[in-house]
């Protein structure tokens, strides 16, 4: 892991890490999920036990649950770090589940920078969150919103939609 300078507060709203509960929807129930996490690192470690958890009790198998582990891991830890919080000051993470395949989507407020894979670097001390996640991904994708930017990630199998 490394070490990184302390972000402006001026990007970043305030978030205590006893906020970074998260609260939303029973495990299990419907076909998707959303939650909002607050904007601070401390909601990594928390979304990463509420999708696990959820998949777990909807039956997906154990390697596509290691895969959405990882990559929403990637995806919000990139969202606080190179983005915009959303206007009420979170990341939204939602996911779905249909036949055993799992679709996340990650959104943030946007950033100055389009995200995509790094180039190979054998001393770099960051930059291969994106290179994991298209490396687990069936297809993945950037998709920009209306005030922000969400990157999808579609695991044990295609998508719906296409990466463009």
């Amino acid at each position: 892991m490394t070490t990184r300078a302390k972000p402006s507060q001026e990007r970043r709203p305030a978030a205590k890490a006893s906020t970074a509960k998260i609260t939303a929807g029973v495990p299990g129930s419907g076909q998707a999920r959303t939650v909002r996490v607050p904007w601070a690192f401390s909601a990594v470690p928390a979304i990463r036990r509420t999708i696990v958890a959820d998949l777990v009790v909807r039956g997906v198998s154990a390697e596509v649950i290691d895969e959405a582990e990882i990559v929403v891991s990637e995806l919000v830890a990139n969202a606080l770090r190179h983005a915009h919080a959303l206007p009420d000051g979170t990341v939204r993470v939602h996911w779905k589940e249909k036949n055993g395949a799992v679709e996340v989507e990650v959104s943030d407020g946007g950033g100055p920078t389009e995200p995509r894979p790094a180039p190979r670097s054998t001393w770099a001390a960051a930059g291969r969150g994106l290179r994991i996640v298209r490396s687990l991904a069936h297809e993945w994708g950037v998709q920009e919103d209306r005030g922000g930017r969400t990157v999808w990630v579609a695991l044990g199998g295609p998508s719906r939609r296409r990466s463009t």
